[in-house]
């Protein structure tokens, strides 16, 4: 075997590594696409589930309003908040500031939920820093490839002059 046989066949072997490494790249590209869709579809169903509840039974809403010494009229921007959001979520749409607004609510709204006697309100004050943490995430790494905020991305740059 010549040095010119072992160089074509390293080569060889290097050109192989190179498509197994852009095929597992292009899987986990994948992957992280769907994760990111997931993840905003699954943050969602908690904003407009909570836009459902406002709706179907507002009482225990406003109960917490009253209790913090707040208007029971808020109820209806906190819904209102929480329906667009949720949508936006689910569209990937403006990720950056809407996912940042969803984490400052979180964080304002866990507020309500400190109530140390009650371990129920305790697991949601808890869960609340936790989605703001999720939505920190979401806006620091954006909406993925399937949103609205790719698609505009993608139209941008084939408006590009070139």
């Amino acid at each position: 075997m010549t040095d010119h046989d072992d160089s074509t066949r390293a080569a060889g072997n290097r050109a192989a590594h190179r498509q197994d490494a852009m095929r597992g790249g292009r899987a986990l590209r994948q992957w992280r696409d769907l994760a990111v869709l997931a993840g905003r579809l699954l943050l969602s169903v908690l904003f407009l589930g909570g836009a459902a509840q406002k709706i179907a039974d507002p009482a225990p809403a406003m109960a917490l309003l009253t209790m913090r010494g707040l208007p029971e009229a808020l109820l209806w921007p906190a819904l209102a908040y929480n329906l667009i959001a949720g949508l936006a979520l689910v569209a990937g749409w403006r990720m950056l500031p809407v996912a940042l607004s969803l984490a400052a609510y979180c964080g304002a709204t866990s507020w309500f939920h400190l109530q140390p006697d009650d371990p129920w309100q305790m697991t949601i004050f808890v869960k609340n820093w936790s989605v703001a943490g999720g939505c920190l995430v979401l806006a620091a790494y954006g909406a993925g490839r399937f949103s609205l905020d790719a698609r505009k991305d993608r139209g941008r740059a084939l408006r590009r002059p070139g």
